[in-house]
């Protein structure tokens, strides 16, 4: 049997697999619609009473915050409502059939209004070893029309190439004055997407769903807000970001393997409270594990340092490590 380092949706082996599995023709059909477009709109059974509950308990919170970004990350850790919202067990059923590992919550964002976000793929924030363990689940709890700035998506975007920060031109940083500037994601890296859409010329859908509706979005497809048309218009939606199982777990944005940085996530399951710990090939990984790999890769460097200028071992030492990051 074939390691499972990739999600079976995203393999080369996926059309022979899905011919070969034991599902149902509705199920294989739902599959390979996610498998072919990156996304999938469906109905994850929220009761509307949970609905209901999640946007009258958050609207307090909403109206304190001030500024233009009305958003609340991890509302979880206080809410029962956006707890139960995450942890739907439709949800997790679809999930596991889609990627065929437990799913594993780690993150809520709940929205009052459109963010009108460019476009970008979740990838650069989360990622996986093996990569693409990632998705995101967004679920409307208002009806959602061209009006009130809805989701956009490049449908088949998925199966680009991932583009890390080195891809961008831009290297990992400790300093934290310098991360805002180098890691410069809105100046940087979504610039850099907006000229590969316009190359090669992907087309945009937008996502007008009812109250109740979600849509599941693999790791890589692109994705962003439109524009809100009727300003002062509200848009209240829940969106879960999803890990699965047995991987490795970091933040591309704030990584360069290239030097040895791999900024490392700390994660909570949102449906059990509990800490996830990353794993590799089935091992858990462990701090110490990571440490003895900074500890490893610095010998290599010390054996070939004689193919390098003076000096330049001892700097590439002092500036590579690996960070954890919650």
């Amino acid at each position: 049997m074939a390691i499972n380092t990739l999600p079976w949706i995203e393999s080369p082996f996926f059309p022979k697999e899905l011919a070969e599995v034991d599902l149902t023709p509705e199920e294989k059909a739902f599959v390979k619609s996610y498998a072919d477009n990156g996304y999938i709109i469906f109905d994850p059974q929220a009761p509307e009473g949970l609905i209901d509950a999640v946007n009258q308990t958050l609207l307090p919170k909403f109206n304190a915050i001030s500024g233009d970004d009305k958003r609340i990350q991890d509302a979880w850790k206080y809410n029962p409502h956006v707890k139960a919202l995450a942890s739907l067990p439709t949800v997790f059923e679809k999930l596991e059939l889609l990627y065929r590992r437990r799913p594993i919550p780690f993150q809520t964002l709940n929205f009052y209004e459109g963010t009108q976000q460019d476009t970008h793929s979740d990838m650069i924030h989360f990622n996986s070893i093996p990569y693409r363990f990632m998705c995101g689940v967004w679920i409307a709890l208002e009806d959602i029309t061209d009006f009130n700035g809805p989701l956009h998506y490049y449908p088949g975007s998925h199966k680009l190439p991932f583009y890390d920060m080195i891809d961008v031109g831009v290297k990992a940083t400790d300093k934290e004055e310098e991360k805002k500037s180098l890691m410069g994601y809105l100046k940087d890296y979504t610039s850099f997407i907006k000229k590969i859409i316009d190359s090669l010329g992907l087309q945009k859908a937008t996502l007008n769903i009812k109250k109740g509706q979600a849509i599941i979005w693999s790791a890589n497809l692109l994705h962003g807000g439109n524009e809100i048309l009727h300003k002062g218009s509200t848009r209240f939606s829940q969106v879960t970001h999803y890990f699965f199982e047995n991987c490795m777990y970091y933040a591309p944005r704030l990584s360069d393997v290239a030097i040895n940085k791999m900024y490392m996530l700390d994660l909570v399951n949102v449906a059990t409270g509990e800490p996830v710990e990353s794993s590799y090939f089935g091992e858990t990984v462990h701090p110490g594990t990571r440490l003895a790999l900074e500890q490893r890769s610095r010998h290599m460097l010390s054996q070939i340092a004689h193919f390098f200028p003076p000096g330049f071992v001892a700097k590439i030492k002092s500036i590579s490590g690996f960070r954890s990051h919650r």
